[in-house]
C-alpha cells in the first residue's frame, strides 16, 4: 500500500513539473524575450573536460604576433550618403557686418562653415499624359493615323509601374496592409479602394511568374538548399471557414543566390516534395517528418540544425539546469569555432572542423549515451537529449563538407519578414493570394539579398516585362540586374 502511494506521489510530482515547464514556455512565448541568451559565466562552469584537454602544439611560425592590433569599430555619426540630392542654402551676414569697424574697408571672404541637415519631402503622385497626335490628309480628310497606345501594366488600369511597385514593396517589404495604403493614398488626393489595390497585386504576381520559375530552377541547381516553413491564417471560401496555410522558403547557395518562396494550403509533405522534385544535393532543415520521403530516395542528403537542438536545451534550463548548461557550453564552443571558420574556404573550413569540432561532438555524443539511461524520456531534458540523438547523423553532417552550415539560420532569417508582416495584415484572403504573396516575397527578398532597393528593382522588372515582352529573363535576375548597373 505504501509503495503504491509513493509511486502515485512520484508520478504526480513528475506531472506537476512537466505542467509547470509547459506554463513557463507559454508565458515566455507570450511575454518573454525570444533571444536565447544566457549568462556566459554559467557556461564556464561546464565542459571542463574539453577545457582541460591538451591543445595541439603550435610551431613558432604559426603563432600570431603578440602585439596584434585589432581594429576598433568607429563611433559617432555615420557620414551622409554622397548620392543624395543636396540643396545649398547660404545664410549670409548683414551688409553692415561686412565693413571693418576700424578702417571702414570691405571685409574679404576667407572661407565658409558648412553644417548638414537631413530633410524629408513627402512622396508625391503625378499623372502621366500619354499624348498620341492624329494625322489626316488635308485634302480628303481621310487616312487618319495615330501612334499605337503604349502597353500598360494593368490592362485598362490607371497605375504606372512605379505606383504598383510602391504598393507591392509597401506590403511585402514594409509590412503595410492594403487598407492602410488606401488611407495613405487618400491623403494625397487619390481615392483607390483596397479591392483595386488587391487586383493590382494579383495581376502583377501573374506577370512575374516566369521570372519566379527561373529563380526556382536556379535554386534547384544549388549544392545546398536551406528550407523552413511558417504558418499563415487564410480566409476560407464558402462554408469551409478559415484555415492555416503555409509559406515555405528555399534559400539557394552562393552560386545560385536566390531566395524562393512557395505557398501550400497545408503542411502536408507533398508541398516540399513537389518543389524539390528532381533535386540532388544537401537539404538543411528542421526535423519535420514531411522531409523523410524526400531523404528516402538517396538523392537528397539531410543536414540538421544545431540551433533547433540548442533551443530544446535552452528551454530545459528551468527543470535541469546542470545538464542543460553543460550542453549549452559545448554548443557555444562549436559556434565559436564556426566564427573562425567563416573566414576560410570550404576545404580549410572542413579541416578546421575535423580538428576542433569533431572532438567536442564526440564528447557530446558519449555524454548523451550516458544520460539517456539517467533522465526521464518525457522530461524536458530527456526530450532534448532524445531529439539530438535521433538526429545525430544529420547534426554532425556539416563536418563532411565545408560548404555546409552548422544551422539553418539562413532560412529562418528569410521568414522573419513574413512573421512581421503577419502581425500587420493578419491573414490571406485566399489560396491565390498566398501564391501571389509568395511570388512577391521571392522578388523582394532576392533583391534585398543582393543589397538592391526592392522598389527600384521591382519597378524596372515590371516596366520591362510590360513594354519589352521579349526581354531575356536572365537579365532580370537580381544579380545580373545589379551587374548591368555597375560601371
Amino acid at each position: 500500500m505504501n509503495r503504491e502511494l509513493a509511486a502515485t506521489v512520484q508520478e504526480q510530482q513528475r506531472l506537476t513539473a512537466r505542467l509547470q515547464h509547459q506554463v513557463e514556455q507559454l508565458l515566455k512565448r507570450l511575454y518573454g524575450p525570444r533571444a536565447e541568451r544566457i549568462d556566459p559565466a554559467q557556461l564556464v562552469l561546464f565542459a571542463q573536460e574539453l577545457a582541460a584537454a591538451p591543445q595541439p602544439e603550435v610551431t613558432p611560425e604559426e603563432q600570431a604576433p603578440a602585439t596584434t592590433l585589432v581594429p576598433k569599430k568607429g563611433h559617432g555619426r555615420k557620414p551622409l550618403p554622397k548620392d543624395l540630392p543636396r540643396q545649398r542654402i547660404v545664410h549670409d551676414v548683414a551688409a553692415q557686418e561686412k565693413i571693418c569697424p576700424e578702417c571702414g574697408a570691405n571685409k574679404k571672404r576667407i572661407g565658409e562653415e558648412v553644417s548638414e541637415q537631413v530633410e524629408y519631402v513627402p512622396a508625391s503622385l503625378f499623372i502621366l499624359e500619354h499624348v498620341r497626335p492624329k494625322y489626316a490628309c488635308a485634302c480628303c480628310q481621310e487616312h487618319v493615323v495615330v501612334a499605337d497606345k503604349p502597353a500598360k501594366l494593368i490592362e485598362k488600369g490607371l497605375p504606372g509601374p512605379g505606383l504598383v511597385a510602391h504598393v507591392i514593396t509597401s506590403k511585402y517589404c514594409d509590412h503595410l496592409p492594403l487598407y492602410r495604403q488606401e488611407f495613405m493614398l487618400a491623403r494625397h488626393g487619390v481615392e483607390l479602394s483596397r479591392k483595386t489595390l488587391c487586383g493590382w497585386v494579383m495581376t502583377t504576381a501573374d506577370k512575374v511568374q516566369r521570372l519566379v520559375e527561373l529563380m526556382k530552377r536556379e535554386v534547384l541547381a544549388s549544392k545546398v538548399i536551406h528550407t523552413d516553413d511558417t504558418p499563415v491564417r487564410v480566409q476560407g471560401e464558402g462554408d469551409n471557414g478559415a484555415f492555416t496555410g503555409r509559406f515555405w522558403v528555399y534559400v539557394g547557395d552562393d552560386v545560385h543566390p536566390y531566395t524562393v518562396y512557395d505557398y501550400t494550403p497545408s503542411r502536408k509533405r507533398d508541398g516540399p516534395a513537389a518543389f524539390l522534385d528532381g533535386y540532388k544535393g544537401y537539404l538543411q532543415a528542421d526535423a519535420f517528418g514531411g522531409y523523410d520521403g524526400i531523404y528516402a530516395s538517396g538523392d537528397v542528403i539531410e543536414v540538421a540544425c544545431w540551433a533547433h537542438a540548442r533551443r530544446k536545451f535552452h528551454d530545459a534550463r528551468s527543470t535541469d539546469s546542470d545538464r542543460a548548461h553543460r550542453v549549452l557550453a559545448w554548443i557555444r564552443q562549436l559556434y565559436d569555432i564556426e566564427r573562425d571558420a567563416k573566414k576560410l574556404d570550404a576545404e580549410s573550413r572542413r579541416a578546421l572542423r575535423e580538428e576542433k569540432s569533431k572532438p567536442i561532438l564526440d564528447a557530446i555524443e558519449k555524454w548523451f549515451d550516458e544520460q539517456q539511461l539517467n533522465v526521464l524520456p518525457k522530461s524536458p531534458i530527456g526530450e532534448a537529449v532524445n531529439y539530438a540523438m535521433n538526429n545525430w547523423s544529420a547534426l554532425t553532417r556539416y563536418l563532411d563538407n565545408g560548404i555546409l552550415d552548422i544551422d539553418n539560420n539562413p532560412a529562418e532569417q528569410a521568414l522573419r519578414g513574413i512573421a512581421v508582416g503577419r502581425k500587420n495584415w493578419l491573414f490571406l484572403g485566399s489560396d491565390r493570394g498566398g501564391r501571389a504573396a509568395a511570388n512577391h516575397y521571392t522578388l523582394i527578398q532576392s533583391a534585398k539579398r543582393h543589397g538592391l532597393d526592392p522598389f527600384a528593382y521591382l519597378r524596372d522588372v515590371l516596366l520591362r516585362l510590360t513594354t519589352e515582352p521579349s526581354t531575356d529573363l536572365q537579365e532580370l535576375l537580381p544579380d545580373h540586374w545589379k551587374a548591368a548597373l555597375q560601371p
